[in-house]
């Protein structure tokens, strides 16, 4: 866990934190399971991953597949890219958080609706 974030974590802790996307709640370096998540949704099993030039290897395809073991669905964004494109960024958790959300139950038809 480090206690200095990246620029580019600052700035997406700052459209993730306080129920400010989606109303959803997310934590910032939280643990999971052996492994400290950069942002996790723990109510839809999102895992959000800011990575800088260190990334991209063996060790983050065993932690993705520990995520994925665990039912987390795992995205994974360059610092740069959360710099440089952080408006497409978010449009990509949110495709994701809409693909992820259980569909809202079938409205009960109305008195007198759906009888024949």
């Amino acid at each position: 866990m480090r206690s200095n974030p990246t620029e580019a974590e600052d700035r997406l802790w700052y459209h993730l934190r306080a129920h400010r996307f989606m109303g959803l709640k997310f934590k910032r370096q939280k643990p999971v399971g052996p492994f400290i998540a950069d942002f996790v949704c723990l109510e839809l099993k999102l895992i959000i991953e800011a990575d800088g030039g260190q990334h991209g290897n063996e060790a983050d395809a065993k932690r993705n597949a520990w995520f994925k073991g665990q039912g987390f669905t795992v995205l994974r964004f360059w610092n740069n890219e959360i710099l440089g494109q952080t408006e497409a960024v978010l449009e990509r958790i949110r495709q994701t958080v809409i693909a992820l959300s259980p569909s809202p139950p079938a409205p009960l038809p109305q008195a007198g609706e759906g009888r024949n």
